[in-house]
């Protein structure tokens, strides 16, 4: 591979070649021959009927419980709107996704970080800190966690919801990547365990394409309603025709397949990683994820990531600032590693370039 080629560890993004793109087109094709006026046309903010009525089934629920939008992220900001008012309190992990982060911020909410160790939350800092605030929510990624990799355990699960329960605590769950397990036995959703205190969200972003923005939310009907209103008043509807097209290709069975097609497309990824990780900077602390997009380590005692990333840029490398994925500071040895969209090849070379960067920052 040419030292030139500039390689890319920043953005979460799927691989191009595992979009369905004929199959896609064909459910597109056969979606307006069957379904047109009803995806060409506005409609309820919920989303398209059929759409959320599959979408129910899948997720045993019923069809007011679900709540589609443009993406899972956006549903983060309509759920901002109807609920989080300038001063209130937010919780997250520490790390935690950088982008929620911001729209918490944007509504004026203080986010606080619980401390994230490798099996999930620590249970024992967010238990001191239920103490201390009254937050509106918790939000959490339990499975294959952005950026940091982690899992949450089944026992911190359950412990988890019972904190909720104890405390009043709305469970924010989010979920894009749980079924893009490689290996292992996955562990219940929050939502599974405590219905009553969750709402639960996950994408078609990263199963099928980020072009089809499809994001949903399931949880307690009168509080989605109440997000739906916020969705209403901003654009009517969601984008009907992309949902439409989706429902076609889940109605042709093809969603089970592309997850099998994405985990062998993805494993191979992850396991060149690690491998890379072990044979360039095997000083360096990285999580070993069972699946999902991303990985993360933690950078060699005296190494910051601020000092990596600019050394790595000169060896057109580019990578994330792992300052911004902690609400309250911290980080400064933090790197995110997405994998997904690069080839083992291009892995390779990146990591062994992170290893240059790395020297060259403790010289």
């Amino acid at each position: 591979m040419a030292a030139t080629e500039t390689i890319n560890f920043t953005r979460g993004v799927p691989a191009n070649e595992s979009f369905p793109v004929a199959e896609l087109t064909a459910a597109a094709n056969a979606a307006l021959a069957a379904n047109a006026e009803a995806m060409l046309q506005y409609g309820p903010s919920a989303g398209l009927a059929s759409l959320r009525v599959w979408l129910a089934e899948w997720q045993g629920v019923k069809p007011e419980q679900v709540l589609t939008g443009n993406g899972s992220l956006e549903l983060v900001e309509f759920l901002c709107t109807a609920l989080i008012k300038p001063g209130d309190v937010v919780f997250t992990e520490s790390p935690s996704y950088d982008r929620a982060i911001t729209l918490f911020r944007r509504h004026g909410a203080n986010v606080i970080g619980v401390p994230l160790q490798h099996d999930g939350p620590d249970l024992a800092a967010l238990e001191k800190l239920l103490g201390q605030h009254k937050p509106k929510l918790f939000y959490v990624i339990p499975d294959f966690q952005n950026p940091s990799g982690a899992t949450c355990s089944g026992d911190k699960r359950r412990a988890l919801v019972e904190l909720a329960r104890k405390h009043d605590l709305l469970l924010l769950e989010d979920a894009p990547y749980r079924m893009l397990r490689y290996r292992g036995t996955p562990e219940p959703t929050l939502f599974s365990l405590a219905p009553e205190r969750t709402l639960h969200m996950t994408s078609f972003t990263k199963l099928v394409a980020p072009g089809v923005r499809l994001g949903l939310m399931i949880g307690d009907a009168a509080m989605l309603a109440k997000i739906g209103k916020v969705a209403e008043d901003t654009y009517i509807s969601p984008g009907y025709f992309a949902h439409g097209v989706t429902l076609e290709w889940l109605k042709a069975g093809r969603l089970d397949p592309q997850i099998g097609k994405l985990k062998a497309l993805y494993a191979p990824r992850l396991d060149a990683c690690l491998a890379a990780l072990d044979k360039y900077i095997p000083d360096a602390v990285a999580t070993r994820p069972d699946g999902g997009f991303f990985l993360s380590l933690t950078l060699p005692e005296g190494v910051s990531s601020t000092a990596v990333r600019a050394a790595a840029a000169q060896l057109n490398l580019n990578l994330a600032d792992g300052l911004a994925f902690f609400p309250q500071g911290g980080g400064e040895r933090f790197l995110r590693l997405p994998f997904c969209a690069l080839t083992t090849a291009q892995i390779d070379e990146g990591i062994r370039r992170l290893a240059e960067g790395v020297r060259q920052a403790r010289s």
